[in-house]
């Protein structure tokens, strides 16, 4: 008998005297649990993801659909880039302003080669307000993860409120568990043994996320469709 034989073996004869029970996953676990915490209005729940964020160091910016381009333009020339990562399904009206270099998402980059590009522009697949987190799912717009773990500059753009929820049961109904799910709150940062804190180990050092309103939806209560 190999070591494998004994744990089932054992976990066979823990579990002799517990009834059979088919019920599926999603029936057999209670989900009774709050889906919110309080009850927020629209503005109010995008002003809490703002405040979260910045908590957590992030750079928060707000605008209208027609302020975008010269905004990232404007946070690209501020930062001195010279080059930027474009995700193959980025909306090319976003980086309209802007002149500096584009480069392009391809399978064959090297992490070299990443390294030294200045910024990368995304969008996200939802934005969590009570824990401040953005979610990117390697959907066109977005790219492949490696794109925004290797540069040291995110700019992050986020439709509000179309992709805003309040809370993460909601943002969890919206992604698909089968595609590569980033999970994102704030800059890259991690604290050693004397709590000193070091950003940009394992991604951006700056992670700027720029919330953009859509003035004709942005009526009723933000929740998860």
């Amino acid at each position: 008998m190999n070591s494998r034989e004994r744990i089932l073996g054992r976990v066979r004869r823990a579990l002799a005297d517990v009834p059979r029970d088919d019920s599926p996953y999603e029936q057999a676990v209670a989900r009774d649990y709050a889906r919110e915490h309080g009850d927020r209005s629209v503005e109010e729940t995008v002003d809490l993801l703002a405040e979260n964020l910045a908590d957590y160091r992030a750079i928060v910016h707000r605008t209208d659909a027609g302020g975008l381009a010269g905004l990232i333009a404007g946070l690209l020339e501020k930062r001195g880039a010279t080059s930027v990562l474009v995700p193959p399904g980025l909306d090319e009206g976003w980086l309209a302003a802007t002149g500096v270099t584009r480069v392009a998402d391809r399978a064959e980059s090297t992490p070299q080669e990443l390294d030294r590009v200045d910024s990368v522009v995304t969008a996200c697949a939802v934005a969590i307000a009570e824990t401040g987190t953005i979610v990117l799912d390697g959907s066109p717009d977005q790219g492949r993860r490696r794109i925004t773990l290797v540069p040291d500059h995110h700019v992050c753009v986020v439709r509000v409120p179309g992709q805003v929820v309040s809370s993460v049961p909601q943002g969890l109904e919206r992604l698909d568990p089968a595609r590569p799910l980033t999970w994102i709150s704030g800059p890259s940062a991690t604290s050693d043994i004397e709590l000193d804190r070091v950003e940009g180990v394992h991604g951006p050092r700056t992670l700027e996320v720029v919330l953009v309103s859509d003035r004709e939806s942005a009526q009723g209560r933000i929740e998860s469709t």
